[in-house]
């Protein structure tokens, strides 16, 4: 309860905007490969972005 109020960091913020990425790339597999590859361009872009701040 008392983790309602507080913020977000950074590579919280990031990590799930990976994972929400990831899942809608999963989706559109099976309908249109290049925007699921696009998606996943995406998600690599974050996790990139995550990396680089841990290794802060």
């Amino acid at each position: 309860m008392f983790n309602l109020f507080k913020k977000k960091s950074e590579v919280e913020k990031l990590q799930d905007a990976y994972k929400k990425l990831m899942e809608e790339a999963y989706k559109l597999q099976s309908v249109s490969r290049s925007d699921s590859d696009k998606k996943y361009f995406e998600a690599d872009e974050i996790l990139k972005k995550i990396e680089e701040i841990q290794k802060k």
